[in-house]
């Protein structure tokens, strides 16, 4: 694995764990942003051929 996919592997884990903690804490906002910003990772990835696992969240 190169370095591009083990990094946008490790912000998508983050990304994801960032965005549960935001839910059950009802930051609404937070949970919005770090939704786009997962959706973004997995546009990137997509146009990559980066393969992700299903989401946890």
């Amino acid at each position: 694995m190169d370095a591009f996919t083990a990094g946008l592997l490790q912000r998508i884990k983050a990304t994801e764990s960032d965005l549960t903690m935001a839910r059950e804490t009802g930051d609404d906002f937070l949970a919005e942003v770090e939704q786009a910003e997962l959706e973004d990772l997995h546009r990137l990835a997509a146009e990559h051929g980066v393969q992700v696992t299903a989401a946890s969240v």
